[in-house]
């Protein structure tokens, strides 16, 4: 320390590193996580929503082993794809290729070389030449024409469910029957809204005010939920949907991830009886467990998710 510094009062120095390190927060916020003017976290629109279709002029149409699926395992709105194939019974007739974060890169790198890339941006530049924008997964990839087919997994989930039950092992299971969705779609939208983009609205929150809304939202539909829970197996009655899915790939992550890096604190999950059963109850279904992995997703959130974890120290 210069005596100059020497002579300067110790609140001063730590008021002026605090404001410092406040701007670099910020800075890096931005580039993570873009916001509005009141300091809202705002999600991007996904890009790519082409359909599967079994019209004769579709470009797309359903084949056994014509797609893939690219997934990291830590995100959950990758994870629920995983989730729909599995209690479909598709994985024989679309595969799966991991990838994984890279933090010096920025993005996400393949774990095995895919389409001969070795990450995701070059896979999305493949489909699309040139493309500048976010490289997100999951993404729904046609092997054929060498394209993204769509990479927004609420759109993929239905995909899944609906266009494959051709050759699909669990053809009968309806994740979303038509006279469900009067029930589904508005509960679709409150859990993303406040639950599955609600914690990330906590977390990367640039203001007090902007992270108590949506603080109070998440927990206030956390709260109704428990109550329909009480005479309810899933969200709409005995029958499990693809809202459930929607909302167990937040509610598995919550209480080691949410709770504490993302400031959601004001209750765990395991206090909640009725959420706790209810995500025991979709846990132990066929092979669910096996859709995605805790350490992971521990090792991934606080490991590389910097501005909100910069000692990069990993909980027990």
């Amino acid at each position: 320390m210069t005596k100059q510094n020497q002579s300067l009062p110790t609140s001063f120095l730590i008021v002026t590193g605090r404001f410092i390190w406040q701007k670099l927060w910020l800075l890096m916020m931005s580039n993570l996580a873009p916001s509005n003017d009141k300091g809202s976290y705002n999600r991007p629109s996904s890009q790519f929503c082409h359909q599967i279709s079994q019209e004769k002029d579709s470009i797309y149409t359903a084949e056994a082993g014509r797609y893939s699926l690219y997934v990291g395992i830590s995100c959950p709105w990758a994870h629920r794809t995983l989730m729909v194939r599995t209690l479909k019974g598709l994985e024989n007739v679309i595969e799966v290729n991991f990838v994984i974060p890279a933090v010096n890169q920025g993005g996400w790198i393949m774990e095995n070389t895919s389409e001969n890339c070795q990450t995701l941006r070059q896979l999305y530049q493949l489909s699309k030449p040139n493309y500048k924008g976010r490289c997100t997964v999951p993404v729904l990839w046609d092997k054929k024409t060498k394209t993204i087919v769509n990479n927004e997994s609420s759109q993929i989930i239905i995909l899944l469910n609906n266009e494959f039950n051709q050759f699909a092992k669990n053809a009968d299971l309806n994740l979303y029957p038509d006279d469900l969705k009067i029930e589904i779609d508005p509960w679709n939208e409150k859990i993303y809204h406040h639950i599955n983009n609600g914690v990330y609205r906590c977390g990367f929150a640039q203001t007090q005010s902007a992270y108590e809304e949506a603080c109070k939202g998440l927990f206030g539909i956390l709260d109704e939920i428990e109550g329909n829970l009480t005479n309810n197996r899933y969200l709409c009655g005995n029958n499990l949907t693809l809202a459930d899915i929607r909302l167990f790939t937040t509610l598995i992550r919550f209480d080691i991830v949410y709770y504490s890096l993302f400031k959601c604190s004001v209750k765990m999950i395991k206090n909640y009886p009725n959420l706790s059963r209810y995500l025991d109850d979709i846990n132990n279904l066929l092979d669910i467990k096996n859709t995605y992995d805790l350490n992971m997703i521990k090792k991934d959130y606080y490991g590389n998710l910097f501005p909100l974890n910069p000692s990069g120290i990993i909980p027990l």
